[in-house]
């Protein structure tokens, strides 16, 4: 496309992520023009994003230009990109109550954003934001595409394919190359020389093919390398989180034959095999952190004081490359060069042993036309059954936003295989009550009202 490109981030404040993505968009020839435009509803959040893409702006001495804006349909007017980040509530007082209740029902849990009570009740907080924002988008940018980097993905996904079906839309996680790269250092293999194929829901896609390029250009499957250094204890090498030390989904892999693209800490949350009342054994032997999240949210607002400060006081910001897709995904579509993403979109018949309307997580071929999505075909129907677990949470979830059900919200933590595999139905009852009690004005209108069980 000729001219430069209106890039919009709403929820602008999660400055680090916005400023890896500037960063990328910006190191790429035919968008460093780009209007970044920024929306945040938090003034000082706001100018702080503003001071970070102003000094990258003059550290790579380009010709975009910033924008910040307190109103959201006036950032989104004319926009070609739509870049969305925010977290509805916080980490107080949204997520301390997603850990905080289900622990008076012996409910405990690693991550809390994408399945469970937890992804459920975060669901219900971010998905009728994220209408607002296809509105506003279908008055002032009807044509943009929107880049959705919000947990939980694939409920969000599905509730806006649902809503607004002409939205051009992509969830965006970085679990797939990510992983991707974990396994290689592994097994002590260039990243390069990897190729894979994955696919499933976000979270919990796995690696269909998981393959080493020889010298003679064919390819060599890693499953049995993988598998053999589990046994060795050689695999998994210690990572960026001594916390979490990524034994649940190795040992997934020996039990299914393929390996997960999301981590352990969030995977041991999304089935009902290793968080158990009385068995601190399983806790122990898979090294799984309980309460994870909270703290990553403690430590992450403590650095960010002192980045912002840095930030403020830098005359330059150093650019180094992110993995995530959105400047690969702009580029192409701008450009019209091709280029393949995984994202998570309506699943539309590309996995045929998955429901249509699901989101799945695949690869896509983005170029001018914008993304879009390959076909798979049937997974595995041992991944297909498990898959199916989480789609049951996340479909009663997206029906409860769609028609105003709370009935729906209670129906998707019964089927919620962890929460069901601890508690039982007059808990699970009562614990969805609690915390539409406690999270009250954060959740749509139609859903704060708790209901108790009517006597029989």
């Amino acid at each position: 496309m000729a001219g430069n490109p209106k890039i919009t981030f709403i929820g602008a404040g999660s400055t680090v992520f916005m400023k890896n993505i500037v960063g990328d968009v910006l190191q790429r020839p035919a968008l460093s023009g780009a209007t970044i435009a920024l929306m945040d509803l938090n003034p000082q959040r706001l100018e702080e994003s503003a001071i970070v893409v102003n000094k990258l702006i003059s550290t790579l001495g380009v010709k975009a230009k910033a924008e910040t804006y307190s109103d959201q349909r006036k950032a989104l007017s004319g926009a070609d990109f739509v870049v969305v980040a925010f977290q509805i509530g916080g980490y107080e007082p949204c997520t301390v109550t997603d850990f905080e209740v289900p622990k008076k029902y012996g409910l405990r849990q690693t991550i809390a954003d994408t399945l469970g009570v937890g992804g459920i009740m975060r669901g219900l907080r971010t998905v009728p934001h994220l209408w607002k924002v296809c509105e506003d988008m279908l008055a002032v940018c009807p044509q943009a595409i929107m880049l959705q980097y919000v947990n939980p993905m694939a409920i969000n996904t599905w509730a806006i394919s649902e809503k607004y079906p002409t939205i051009r839309q992509v969830g965006l996680c970085h679990s797939v190359q990510g992983t991707a790269m974990e396994l290689a250092h592994d097994l002590d293999i260039p990243y390069e020389e990897i190729r894979y194929r994955a696919a499933g829901i976000n979270h919990m896609a796995f690696y269909l093919k998981f393959e080493h390029r020889q010298p003679d250009g064919s390819y060599r499957n890693l499953y049995p390398d993988l598998l053999r250094a589990y046994r060795e204890g050689r695999a998994p090498k210690p990572g960026w989180n001594p916390r979490c030390p990524n034994k649940v989904r190795y040992e997934m892999l020996t039990r299914l034959g393929y390996f997960v693209t999301e981590s352990s800490e969030h995977f041991a949350e999304y089935t009902p095999y290793f968080i158990k009342e009385g068995r601190d054994d399983l806790i122990e032997k898979f090294g799984i952190p309980l309460d994870e999240y909270p703290k990553r949210c403690i430590e992450q607002i403590e650095r960010w004081k002192g980045q912002a400060e840095a930030y403020r006081s830098a005359d330059k910001i150093e650019v180094k490359p992110s993995k995530e897709y959105a400047s690969s995904i702009i580029n192409s579509v701008w450009t019209g060069e091709p280029s393949v993403i995984y994202g998570n979109v309506r699943n539309n018949g590309c996995i045929t042993s998955l429901p249509a309307n699901c989101a799945a997580e695949v690869p896509c071929l983005v170029d001018a036309s914008g993304i879009q999505p390959t076909f798979i075909g049937d997974l595995p129907p041992q991944l297909t059954a498990l898959i199916r677990t989480n789609i049951n949470v996340q479909e009663l979830t997206v029906e409860a936003l769609m028609t105003e059900n709370r009935e729906h919200i209670y129906h998707a933590a019964m089927m919620d295989p962890h929460t069901a595999a601890e508690l039982d139905l007059d808990q699970i009852w009562s614990l969805v009550d609690d915390l539409l009690a406690t999270h009250g004005d954060w959740l749509p209108e139609w859903a704060r009202t708790s209901r108790k069980v009517q006597a029989a």
